[in-house]
């Protein structure tokens, strides 16, 4: 059985998107933080991660980008989840009992439009969706409702007042599967590779971030997301995190070559299978 480590609790997004791209299953080991991840791992070279690195309304989780330059883990594949929240509190509970709501403050934001129409409830934030429903059912808090998936109200036996409540329902996000190089082949997708990740800094010249999208683009390179961050104790300098899509592994390989002499301090992020976007109705 494969041991998959994630950021929250039991019934977090994390979890169901480590159980819909593993499709069997898991063991799964909670962490409190993205970094305790990599922490385990470095105990236990067999131990998968699962981590979030953007969504379609924040954006992309920037400190996760740091993680994944700085550990030895390699991006082993993808999986993009639909996040459609409830609002779940103990059992026999109506709406108009609900005196607080408890979530991660993402969640909180995601569902901002259901919680305006209640002026009346406090919000409180809180560091999981799955761990602010664990208190709720183990503290027995009447009068207190989580914002979490249909899997954590499960899970912790709670009773869901309300489902689809998050503002937009075009609400994903990308997580990201992480695994040492010997777990790489066990971990892929099958299929051909069709995707990578890579970080690199750019000279502080004119035109030196035109030049390496100009080569992408000779080689057939798709550029499908850029994320620049600041290089810490280097003022006004950036590190660059792309995304690529290709069909042809042999010509992304030569395009890699051939941005190396155009960028400095250029890793592998990782090289796996794409997974393409989830229809919602019918429609993408």
């Amino acid at each position: 059985m494969k041991r998959v480590a994630i950021q929250g609790g039991l019934g977090a997004y994390h979890d169901i998107a480590a159980r819909n791209y593993f499709g069997e299953e898991l063991e799964i080991v909670p962490c409190l933080t993205f970094k305790d991840i990599f922490s385990k791992a470095q105990k236990e070279e067999h131990l998968i991660g699962i981590m979030a690195i953007e969504n379609t309304i924040a954006g992309g989780l920037l400190l996760n980008h740091d993680l994944l330059k700085i550990n030895n883990m390699k991006i082993a594949g993808e999986h993009k989840l639909r996040i459609s929240h409830t609002l779940s509190a103990l059992p026999g509970q109506r709406l108009e009992d609900i005196k607080e709501i408890v979530s991660h403050p993402m969640a909180l934001m995601q569902c901002s439009d259901f919680i305006e129409s209640l002026p009346h409830v406090k919000i409180v934030e809180h560091e999981d969706t799955a761990l602010a429903a664990k208190e709720i059912s183990e503290n027995n808090l009447y009068g207190v409702a989580a914002i979490c998936s249909k899997l954590a109200a499960k899970i912790y036996n709670l009773e869901i007042i309300a489902a689809g409540i998050e503002t937009n329902k075009r609400n994903f996000t990308r997580f990201l599967v992480l695994a040492h190089d010997e777990m790489l082949p066990e971990v892929r997708k099958s299929g051909s590779i069709d995707k990578a990740s890579l970080v690199f800094v750019l000279p502080h010249t004119e035109g030196s971030l035109s030049q390496v999208l100009s080569v992408l683009s000779f080689y057939g390179i798709n550029l499908t997301r850029i994320q620049s961050l600041p290089i810490i104790g280097r003022e006004w300098e950036y590190q660059f995190y792309i995304d690529l899509t290709f069909t042809d592994y042999e010509r992304y390989k030569q395009a890699i070559k051939a941005i190396i002499p155009l960028v400095g301090q250029l890793k592998i992020l990782g090289e796996y299978v794409e997974h393409k976007q989830i229809a919602i109705n019918g429609k993408l």
